[in-house]
């Protein structure tokens, strides 16, 4: 191993004032590194080593446009994907995610994609002559849902990793009139301005939270696999957390379920009733010492209730 590249008073110093991305930047380091060092400093001198402004800090990385990187030393980040929010119905799944965050006040959400559902343009072709809600009336229902998130959990950091059904909105829009392209607008994110568009968010470099990966029965302990990190999923609508362990020590694949229905009219029709192995739930991410702490998967138990660390809990 080298030597570090500066004393351990300049490196407090460097991440007091600029925090652990900058601080790799500052000292050409990988992120990891830098909170390595910082935890071996702080047990080998019994010493906490602050980061400025809140535990949480969301940055756009310059090599990665559409990566968002979050420093998280201690604190909690909610993971829930696959909304598919429509008009008039709102969830259990939702009014849980809702609850939670006003309880466990996160540092972070993350929406984890297919927020927009998109089913009047969606590539499928009707199955008869069901009504679908227009692109208005979903756009106004899932300002609507997330508003009541962000009032749930003021000081978070709010993310959105785009979805395929969320792609639906840019993809019309590029396909039917190329022309429009850099107008204000075309993109969903344009829409939402308070929430942070992006394909993925890492957390301390260990954490990726992104929609999807790889799919079928296996994909949380596939994801795991390949990518080398603990990596957050939607899509699959399925709700677990799958350990993997090898000699780099443990990492996690873990689904986050969905908050829609799981036999409501964005699907019913497309799964032809049959049974389905989803689950309607979301993920609880906590943070301890810049580590990750096992996931914790909330589940729906009813229209009413949702369970949690042992718990049934009225939504």
């Amino acid at each position: 191993m080298s030597a570090p590249s500066c004393d351990d008073d300049t490196f407090i110093e460097l991440v007091t004032k600029l925090g652990i991305s900058q601080t790799s930047r500052e000292l050409d380091v990988d992120v990891r590194n830098v909170f390595r060092r910082r935890r071996s400093i702080e047990q080998r001198l019994g010493i906490t080593i602050n980061i400025p402004s809140s535990p949480s800090k969301m940055e756009i990385e310059e090599r990665h446009p559409q990566r968002v990187s979050l420093s998280i030393h201690d604190g909690i980040v909610m993971v829930a994907s696959d909304a598919h929010y429509w008009p008039g119905i709102v969830t259990a799944g939702h009014r849980g995610f809702v609850k939670l965050c006003k309880k466990l006040k996160p540092l972070a959400v993350v929406m984890n994609g297919d927020i927009f559902d998109g089913a009047s343009i969606s590539r499928f072709p009707s199955m008869g002559w069901e009504t679908k809600p227009t692109v208005l009336e979903e756009m106004a229902t899932c300002k609507e849902r997330l508003n009541e998130i962000r009032k749930a959990a003021p000081n978070a950091d709010y993310i959105w990793p785009l979805g395929n059904h969320d792609a639906r909105f840019e993809s019309k829009i590029s396909n039917s009139i190329p022309e429009f392209a850099g107008v204000h607008g075309v993109h969903l994110k344009d829409h939402f301005p308070e929430w942070q568009g992006c394909w993925a968010a890492w957390i301390n470099d260990e954490v990726v939270i992104k929609h999807r990966f790889k799919g079928g029965d296996h994909a949380a302990y596939n994801n795991a696999i390949k990518s080398g990190k603990t990596i957050v999923t939607g899509h699959l609508h399925k709700l677990l957390a799958r350990p993997v362990r090898d000699y780099n020590g443990i990492r996690w694949g873990v689904e986050t379920g969905t908050l829609s229905e799981l036999h409501g009219p964005q699907t019913v029709d497309y799964t032809e009733d049959s049974p389905v192995d989803w689950q309607q739930g979301f993920v609880v991410l906590t943070f301890k010492n810049g580590t990750l702490l096992p996931p914790e998967c909330v589940y729906v138990m009813d229209d009413n209730h949702i369970a949690f660390r042992g718990n049934l809990i009225d939504v």
